[in-house]
Order: C-alpha cells, then sequence, then structure tokens
C-alpha cells in the first residue's frame, strides 16, 4: 500500500513511500482508509515538539481517519465487512477513568496512524461513523469533536443557559460553538480576525471578543456576563495565558485545558485560582463511550463539520502546510475515493 511516513522530525521528512499492507490479527480490523483530517498534535509530531522520545521512525502519523472494513481477524464480532468506522485516539480508553500508559496505544504516534491507504483498529476502539456525515467530514471526529464534547458534557455538563468562552476558530473551538449552541448555551468566542468572528456567530457563537483589539479579552468577557465570567472555558492557547482564562472564568467555573499554541508550560498565579475555587482540568480528548454518545448528537442534532478544505492523498504536504498557517475549522485529506 502507499503511505506517508516520517523518517526524521520536520516535514522535509514526510515521503510517499510503498509499504507492506498491514493484516487482521485476532480481533482487530483492515480498514480502507477514506479521509483524515489534521490536529495540532499532528503537525506537532512531525515538528518533533510533542514528547519526541515517544514517537517512533519511521511512523505512519495522523490519528484522525474514516474508513471501511475490508477484512477481519479471527473473532470480531462489533462490525463486519462493508461497516464505516472511524479511529479513536486513545485506542485501549474505552470508558471510565484513563488509565495512565493511555498514551502508549494512540494512533498516529506511537501506533501506526491513518495516513495511508489501510490501517488496523482494534475492533474494541473502532466507532461506528455517522451515517448522515460525508467522509470528509467524519474524519473530522476523533480529536477535534470528541475534545470539544468531552470538555463541556462529559466534565462540565454544560446546561441550556449557560456561557462558554471558546478561543480562536480552529476545529475544536468550531465544534465546541455548534455543540453548545445546540443545547441552547452562549458562546463567546475569541479570534484575531473580524471575518472570523462574524463566521462563527452564523454557526451560533453569541458574541466574540477581537483579542487584537482587546489584548485584555478577559475584561471583555466579564462585560459580556455582568462582571460575573462564563461557567465554562475551553482554553486550546496555553501558556502564560491561562491567567487570563482563570480571570474570564466565574467563581467555581470549569477550565478546560486542551492546547499548548503558546507553549507548554505556564507561570500560573495562584491566588486567584484559589479565591475563585477556579476547577482548572486537563482534557485529552474522550473515551470511546464519549465518542458513541456523541455522535448519536451529532445525528440527532443534524451537526455538520466545517471544513476549511480537502486536500488530495498526494497533497499531505500542503495540507500541513494549510494547517501551520491556521485554519478555520478542520483540514482534511482525501485518502480513497
Amino acid at each position: 500500500m502507499k503511505a506517508w511516513q516520517l523518517k526524521n522530525f520536520g516535514l522535509d521528512n514526510l515521503h510517499l513511500e510503498e509499504v507492506a499492507t498491514p493484516t487482521p490479527k485476532a480481533n482487530e480490523l483492515l480498514v480502507k482508509v477514506s479521509a483524515v483530517s489534521l490536529n495540532f498534535r499532528d503537525k506537532a509530531i512531525v515538528d518533533g515538539i510533542y514528547e519526541p522520545d515517544m514517537i517512533p521512525k519511521p511512523l505512519i502519523p495522523v490519528s484522525d481517519a474514516v474508513g471501511v472494513v475490508v477484512g477481519v481477524g479471527a473473532g470480531v464480532s462489533r462490525f463486519k465487512e462493508g461497516d464505516r468506522v472511524n479511529s479513536h485516539l486513545y485506542s485501549r480508553w474505552i470508558d471510565g477513568a484513563p488509565k495512565p500508559n493511555e498514551p502508549d496505544f494512540c494512533f498516529g504516534a506511537p501506533l501506526p496512524g491513518g495516513l495511508a491507504e489501510y490501517m488496523i483498529i482494534h475492533e474494541d476502539s473502532a466507532v461506528k461513523a455517522p451515517d448522515a456525515l460525508s467522509d470528509e467530514e467524519a474524519s473530522t471526529l476523533p480529536i477535534a469533536a470528541l475534545t470539544a464534547w468531552f470538555s463541556m458534557i462529559e466534565y462540565g455538563n454544560l446546561k441550556s443557559g449557560q456561557t462558554v468562552l471558546v478561543q480562536g476558530t480552529g476545529g475544536v473551538s468550531i465544534f465546541a460553538i455548534q455543540i453548545a449552541a445546540a443545547l441552547g448555551a452562549k458562546v463567546i468566542a475569541t479570534s484575531s480576525r473580524g471575518e472570523n468572528l462574524e463566521k462563527v456567530k452564523a454557526l451560533g457563537a453569541w458574541e466574540g471578543i477581537n483579542y487584537r483589539t482587546h489584548p485584555a479579552w478577559e475584561q471583555q468577557a466579564l462585560k459580556l456576563t455582568d462582571g460575573k465570567g462564563v461557567d465554562q472555558l475551553l482554553d486550546v492557547v496555553g501558556g502564560d495565558g491561562l491567567n487570563q482564562s482563570v480571570a474570564a472564568t466565574k467563581v467555581a467555573g470549569h477550565i478546560s485545558v486542551i492546547g499548548f499554541l503558546a507553549g507548554q508550560t505556564a507561570s500560573l498565579n495562584l491566588m486567584p485560582v484559589i479565591f475563585r475555587q477556579t476547577a482548572i482540568r486537563g482534557i485529552a480528548v474522550g473515551h470511546r463511550m464519549a465518542f458513541e454518545r456523541m455522535n448519536q448528537f451529532i445525528n440527532e442534532r443534524e451537526i455538520k463539520p466545517v471544513i476549511d478544505r480537502v486536500y488530495p492523498f498526494g497533497d499531505a504536504v500542503k495540507a500541513y502546510e494549510h494547517l501551520a498557517r491556521g485554519a478555520f475549522g478542520k483540514v482534511v485529506i482525501k485518502v480513497a475515493g
């Protein structure tokens, strides 16, 4: 089969090559990949800034995939040939609390990912793709959608009428807007581009804050909530900006720490956290059962993922470059027709 392989860190070291097609073992599915979507994690892996010591080389990257089951190993009972399934990042996290070693079994590093014509998925990890979504749309779900869902619903227990602040207009934030709006929550979105703020309002956001014109965006969030602060905040930026997130969140509110765009360390002022009794939780996507609940919700509410652009399989490097420039929603690579 054809597969993109990362031989060393750096996008120049990602090459399309011929490799052996894998054979499913007991309880495994052989999936003909239809489409994959890119996340910041995928870029960070290629760049060598995402836990580099756990990245095998060569590596078939990209965690998020959708495809059709074309072969099954002995004992498979959950799926059959012809079924359309999604990969699930934490391939052994099925339900409940995560185990300490969940990162050892992630697709796209250290396990082979989906940027190939075929991939192996254990039947316990696979998730039925929503019938109402195209391959391109379904490929966007495993990290971006599930992270938003797990943060707000499974962890935050979001209710209609509550307020959520999301940062930027990448995949997680766009899904958070769509999910929260579908529940009747009020979403505040931040962006450096006025046109993107208009776009998110069309998707259901209540208000937008331009953090270029309002660097103290947390003060704007307080104004919009009558000084109270938002019920939940999804922090995809990380770094020292976490202090602004604390200030923008209500007393005893929830902050989901999701990303590290501004850095993997933060100098956190503890007194506001203590006085405001802020709940700060790291979110590493979610488990399979939450994925299945989310897919049911997406079907029922007829939510359509927002895709910035779809690239052909041979242009994977261009897709990574697009992600590095920034995207409104998701960047997708079409693997098979």
